[in-house]
């Protein structure tokens, strides 16, 4: 009887599954601790984290799958800086502008909150999307990586501290709050199963995808429609996230349009390994 070598890059699916065990312990005692201080809601540290992690996670990210292509280093050094110079420079200025109070609803009848979030995917979804050496990128990362990364939806669940704190209506945060945790939680599960390489863990991937868009789709909506504007539906007691207060307001400013691109560029991935 002869057994059968099992790659090492081949991971169980049970195993992702099991990762669940500590993450979702992890993040309950999270939202436990914003919720039971208030003074650390108050101090926009959940939401600071929110914005950190992601900017970070992508920086990281990128430079690890950059390491995986045959690319020189200078060529990767290249690379690097010109999609993080950009998305810094978006993160500072977004930052600049919701301290400011540039997204207040009172403070100028320009609709400057949509801006922040359509803008970045109107200028860098083109190039992301249609560039060769991205494309290379995505050949040589693992297609885990793209999924892992958005464990830092997790800290989207400041949105559920504030609501339980009266600090936002329950009819945007609650949905988006949800959506947000389930899709930084299962992002791990969904990451090791497409690192077995099967067209089953393929598919999972897709359908997380589906679902952190989904998240994302219904978190702009709800956020319209129950905020100060013309498309205004549902008039709360209290502020939503529309109405542009610092430091929520970054949330929708720079980390929904970070998630929607990469979001975006793991679909890209996936179809790219399903044609191979």
């Amino acid at each position: 009887m002869t057994t059968d070598t099992v790659p090492s890059t081949v991971v169980p699916s049970g195993d992702a599954w099991r990762g669940l065990l500590w993450l979702a312990p992890l993040t309950a005692l999270w939202l436990l601790l914003i919720f039971t201080f208030p003074a650390i809601q108050a101090s926009g540290v959940p939401t600071t984290a929110h914005q950190l992690a992601a900017h970070g996670l992508i920086a990281l990210g990128l430079w690890l799958g950059l390491e995986k292509t045959t690319l020189t280093p200078g060529q990767r050094r290249v690379t690097w800086l010109v999609v993080m110079i950009p998305d810094t420079l978006w993160l500072v200025t977004a930052w600049s502008a919701a301290i400011n109070g540039v997204f207040d609803t009172d403070a100028s009848s320009l609709p400057a909150l949509p801006a922040a979030i359509f803008l970045p995917l109107i200028i860098g979804a083109p190039p992301l999307l249609l560039s060769k050496r991205i494309d290379q990128v995505l050949d040589a990362m693992p297609a885990g990586w793209l999924v892992a990364l958005q464990l830092y939806r997790i800290f989207g669940g400041w949105a559920l501290a504030a609501w339980l704190h009266g600090a936002l209506p329950g009819a945007f945060a609650v949905p988006a709050g949800i959506g947000d945790v389930l899709t930084g939680l299962l992002a791990l599960p969904a990451a090791l199963a497409v690192a077995t390489g099967t067209v089953g863990g393929r598919r999972a991937a897709t359908l997380w995808n589906i679902l952190g868009l989904t998240d994302l789709a219904v978190a702009v909506t709800m956020g319209v429609i129950t905020s100060p504007g013309p498309a205004q539906l549902i008039v709360p007691d209290v502020q939503s996230i529309g109405a542009g207060a610092y430091p929520g307001v970054l949330t929708p400013a720079f980390v929904v349009p970070s998630s929607i691109l990469l979001h975006m560029l793991s679909l890209r991935q996936l179809r790219r390994r399903n044609r191979g």
